[in-house]
């Protein structure tokens, strides 16, 4: 009897282990690249529509800087920069739908933080671009600094770094203000031109391209100031070393392409330099 009983806790121990390793082994070993090679497309996580970097026209053709990233990465994995399919994601799904696998990588002005990698175990894999947060307001307002913004009504995405940056920002400044948050950029930006308040908070880059949205564009102005850093960077999962190493040296080659100078125009004469570092970066020399 007693020996039916031990045998039967190490069985019963057995499977649990088995069972927890196969849970890790979901959660953990992702394979993204043997997915995406299996699928012959890599799915791409973009913002809905932020002029500059991810925007599709009438007939659903997507362009900008994030979206470009992502035919690079379809490029270096098929030698085919249509190998991809887009999915327009919200600042406050984004995170998640990456997590549950709707995409492969994330290429949607996301800022790199410590608190976001451990929290939904993703990793950062390298900055592509810097920006910061900045206020919009009225010409009329006649202000010429963020630190006059006193008594302020502010249109803010909520769950956003903007968010964030903002209430830091007027708490060490001691100046008073009234958020207004809203769930995405569009309901914001819309609620801003309706005059429910008198300033529209977002990273600069986004402020210049949103601005041409408005119907009178020219009313408007963007403050000088630039109250955050943000390092935004493409975003893929953790423990999926293969993928990240493609994604992060995707986006360093491109880097080192622009600095070298060396373009899709030009690429027939670059194969043939004999200058060290654009050998190496084309091939020609070294592995």
């Amino acid at each position: 009897m007693r020996t039916f009983r031990t045998g039967l806790f190490i069985g019963v121990a057995i499977a649990v282990m088995v069972g927890a390793f196969a849970i890790t082994y979901e959660r953990y070993d992702t394979k993204t690249l043997k997915r995406t090679i299996r699928r012959e497309a890599v799915l791409c996580g973009v913002n809905t529509g932020l002029p500059g970097f991810s925007t599709p026209d009438d007939k659903g053709n997507w362009s900008g800087f994030d979206v470009d990233f992502c035919r690079a990465v379809a490029a270096a994995i098929f030698d085919d920069p249509k190998k991809v399919q887009f999915v327009p994601l919200e600042a406050n799904e984004r995170f998640k739908e990456l997590q549950s696998r709707k995409v492969d990588i994330l290429s949607r002005n996301s800022t790199w933080s410590m608190s976001r990698e451990t929290s939904y175990d993703l990793y950062f894999p390298a900055v592509a671009y810097y920006d910061g947060a900045g206020f919009m307001i009225p010409k009329s307002r006649s202000i010429d600094s963020a630190l006059a913004l006193e008594g302020s009504k502010v249109c803010v995405q909520e769950g956003t770094m903007t968010q964030l940056n903002l209430a830091d920002y007027f708490r060490a400044n001691n100046v008073k203000y009234q958020e207004m948050k809203f769930g995405n950029l569009d309901e914001a930006l819309k609620a801003y031109e309706a005059n429910q308040c008198d300033t529209f908070t977002s990273d600069v880059s986004q402020l210049y391209a949103l601005r041409l949205r408005l119907s009178k564009a020219g009313d408007h102005e963007i403050l000088p100031d630039v109250i955050s850093k943000e390092p935004l960077a493409p975003v893929v999962r953790q423990r999926d070393d293969d993928w990240m190493m493609i994604v992060k040296w995707t986006l360093y080659a491109m880097i080192n392409a622009e600095e070298l100078g060396v373009t899709s125009k030009n690429i027939d004469e670059a194969l043939k330099s004999k200058k060290a570092d654009v050998m190496r970066l084309v091939g020609t020399e070294g592995a």
